[in-house]
């Protein structure tokens, strides 16, 4: 691939031109090394810089083929027995590309979107030394993975910090949760989905709740370990405003937690540490993040849903496979694991430095440029 500096941005976190492309502060500085130069700040960086293989001296090939190894449910010990690798370097691959994968995460996914209908489960974790508790959410309509947060309680705090990660994906749109009889699914979804009303007086402003914000829960009873009955209800709106989101974000039926329960499977068969009565078990809750991160991300972004395909309309094709990203209009095409482990984060937009006086004319000049 041949190297073109109109497709990178400066990295430096200091340059007043970083995550800008075509701005003309990019050039190449050796097509060898595949090394760039920004002449704002006058600095080089490689290409790999921002990505799982920046100072990796391994071949890019055999790190994108065991991280997707990783992402399908392959054990560590497998992998280290195929490719005569150390086990810590297998979990350092896993770690880089968790750590990046999240960051694409939160870049694309986690933004403003008409959600319909979420679904969110709980999924007890076995763990060396104990038990933890990884809390999943999805959006229905596009079969998107919103998130998900692990905590070593079942708790408020857990599922709190659920919600606040469905929030970052919401616009304030008529929303239906459905969810299991936890009961704190419905105190943490009432206090994260307010907004504070600005009031021209001292003190904390007053929190007014999103308005069409539906909740319904699933409840399963047991007897012997066994499902002997169903009861659903409507916790918050009124049953005709549940069944009309149903019926607009999934096609009808009734209330269910169907969809985050297959998710549960797909991250169950994905994830070797997930695997029930397996010996995969992770050591450490940052080495189960990471994989959560690298499973939903390549989910999402590069596994073709079969709920989700259209009738093919183009070259003859009989259906049109897409991904979750493609459905959610995220992005236009499928990914393959090297494209999203090689996908360049922006960085947010400089601020300039806070300093007493006037600002001098060089400052006003990179205000002006690269503020506007």
């Amino acid at each position: 691939m041949p190297v073109d500096p109109q497709t990178v941005f400066c990295p430096n976190p200091e340059c007043p031109a970083r995550g800008r492309r075509q701005a003309g502060n990019i050039t190449i500085h050796s097509q060898k090394e595949r090394r760039y130069h920004c002449r704002i700040c006058d600095t080089t960086f490689a290409e790999t810089k921002g990505t799982p293989f920046y100072r990796s001296h391994t071949a890019m090939d055999l790190v994108v083929t065991v991280v997707t190894l990783l992402a399908y449910g392959c054990p560590v010990q497998a992998i280290v027995a195929a490719f005569a690798l150390d086990e810590r370097t297998v979990l350092a691959w896993q770690g880089r590309a968790g750590l990046h994968c999240r960051k694409v995460h939160e870049h694309l996914v986690q933004r403003p979107q008409d959600l319909g209908q979420v679904q969110a489960d709980e999924i007890r974790v076995k763990k060396q030394g104990g038990i933890v508790w990884l809390a999943m959410a999805l959006q229905v309509r596009t079969r998107l993975w919103l998130g998900g947060v692990i905590g070593a309680q079942r708790d408020m705090a857990l599922i709190t910090a659920l919600t606040q990660q469905v929030r970052r994906c919401a616009l304030c749109r008529p929303l239906l949760f459905c969810v299991d009889g936890f009961r704190a699914y419905v105190q943490a979804i009432v206090r994260t989905f307010r907004e504070p009303i600005p009031l021209r007086q001292r003190g904390r402003p007053r929190l007014r709740p999103w308005d069409g914000v539906y909740i319904a829960q699933v409840v399963k009873q047991y007897a012997h370990r066994r499902v002997v009955g169903i009861v659903r209800r409507v916790v918050q709106g009124t049953l005709a405003q549940v069944v009309s989101l149903l019926a607009q974000t999934q096609g009808g039926g009734q209330i269910n937690t169907a969809y985050i329960e297959r998710l549960n499977a797909t991250f169950r068969s994905h994830l070797a540490t997930l695997v029930r009565r397996g010996r995969s078990l992770a050591r450490q809750m940052a080495t189960l993040r990471h994989g959560m991160y690298l499973v939903g991300t390549v989910y999402n972004f590069c596994s073709e849903h079969e709920s989700l395909r259209l009738p093919g309309l183009i070259g003859g094709r009989k259906w049109l496979e897409r991904t979750p990203a493609m459905a959610a209009g995220i992005t236009d095409h499928r990914w393959r694991v090297d494209e999203l482990l090689t996908f360049h984060v922006p960085l947010p937009s400089w601020t300039p430095p806070k300093r007493r006086g006037r600002p001098s004319r060089a400052m006003q000049r990179l205000v002006a440029r690269w503020c506007s």
